[in-house]
């Protein structure tokens, strides 16, 4: 379990411990008890009245939860070491409130049922049962100094926390078990996820400057430094762009909660696609992009119902539209980032507007 968990889990039982303790402070003050230990101390108790050892021992309680509280929420101390301490802390107050009001026959046995379920929730089966076996037993010598006669009556209860523990431990274990499962499904669909990214985008870029270096190559072979310089600064220029996509998205993967959450597209959008051009790897390859980020574009910010997306060439130029029946684009727009430095690392152009029908976006690059 992560310590993010653990503190969480922590948090939880620290505000029902508080609620548990003020709960039976009240009651203690209101129902009648008489002590168990009035054969050896005088000890008293009514209506609207608490001894005093009673009431110090409920006292205690209370501060011992209000501390624990505080120093949860205050990360004082680690979670895991608040655990260990108050694992058996709540185990001894089971104990010494029982002995103050009515021992075995207390209604506060219920102490004892919080110290088996909190173990439960943080830990499993294991802990479970050595707070469930040393609390039954502890319950039992209560049995034993208070109602030594009614042992036969009494006994049911040690048991009744005996089996309220093996369940409550099994349940426990059970759901430490699928949080695992569901932890490595999480990560094994994040694997994925990133993997996937990383092929799609990255990778490709990478092959794309491979080719292009070997553009260059040959270029400087053949003695026209000029086209092969030329072509180095638009190379530059993309590798600089995916250097810094590349950053933003490592960036996202070490702090999902401080990368901006991405909008969720729309899925009722429906797409056509015409799509017919020749030209080099470089090209091709960047139309589409293009294409394929302005779709995402028209999903995530169109609202639209549908949209057309069209490649055709002639011998001059490669031209790129994408038309959506959506909201459109305000006055004044700029094209989107990611689409205008593609074309423009092509020495191409872009081109955004509204019309009656929705959103409009004209790439221009030029045949190569």
């Amino acid at each position: 379990m992560s310590r993010y968990a653990l503190a969480d889990i922590e948090r939880t039982i620290a505000r029902c411990r508080v609620i548990l303790s003020v709960s039976a402070l009240i009651a203690v003050y209101i129902d009648p008890t008489r002590p168990t230990l009035t054969r050896w101390l005088p000890l008293t108790g009514g209506p609207f009245m608490l001894d005093p050892l009673a009431l110090a021992v409920m006292l205690s309680h209370l501060v011992y939860s209000l501390s624990l509280y505080v120093l949860e929420h205050s990360r004082v101390l680690t979670a895991s070491r608040i655990a260990v301490v108050s694992t058996w802390m709540d185990v001894l107050f089971g104990t010494l409130i029982a002995l103050v009001t009515e021992g075995a026959n207390s209604p506060f046995y219920v102490f004892f049922t919080f110290a088996v379920l909190a173990a439960a929730f943080r830990a499993g089966l294991r802990l479970t049962l050595l707070v469930t076996v040393t609390s039954a037993l502890l319950y039992l010598g209560l049995i034993l100094v208070s109602h030594p006669w009614g042992l036969t009556f009494y006994i049911m209860r040690p048991a009744y926390i005996t089996i309220t523990g093996y369940l409550v431990g099994y349940l426990g274990e059970q759901r430490l078990v699928l949080e695992a499962r569901v932890r490595a499904f999480e990560a094994a669909t994040q694997r994925e996820r990133i993997a996937r990214s990383l092929h799609d985008e990255y990778v490709q870029a990478l092959a794309g400057v491979n080719v292009r270096l070997e553009t260059c190559r040959q270029l400087l072979q053949r003695g026209q430094p000029e086209k092969a310089l030329r072509e180095l600064t638009e190379l530059q220029a993309g590798v600089n762009r995916e250097h810094d996509d590349l950053r933003t998205y490592i960036r996202s993967l070490i702090d999902r909660e401080a990368a901006p959450a991405r909008p969720a597209a729309d899925d009722r959008t429906r797409f056509t696609v015409r799509a017919q051009f020749d030209g080099s790897l470089p090209l091709v390859e960047h139309a589409l992009q293009i294409m394929l980020e302005g779709a995402r574009n028209v999903a995530l910010h169109a609202r639209a119902d549908s949209a057309l997306i069209r490649a055709e060439h002639d011998l001059l130029q490669v031209s790129i539209t994408i038309d959506d029946d959506g909201i459109g684009f305000p006055a004044g727009a700029a094209p989107p980032w990611s689409i205008a430095s593609r074309a423009v690392e092509l020495g191409g152009s872009v081109r955004v507007g509204s019309d009656q029908r929705g959103g409009h976006v004209a790439v221009q690059l030029p045949a190569a």
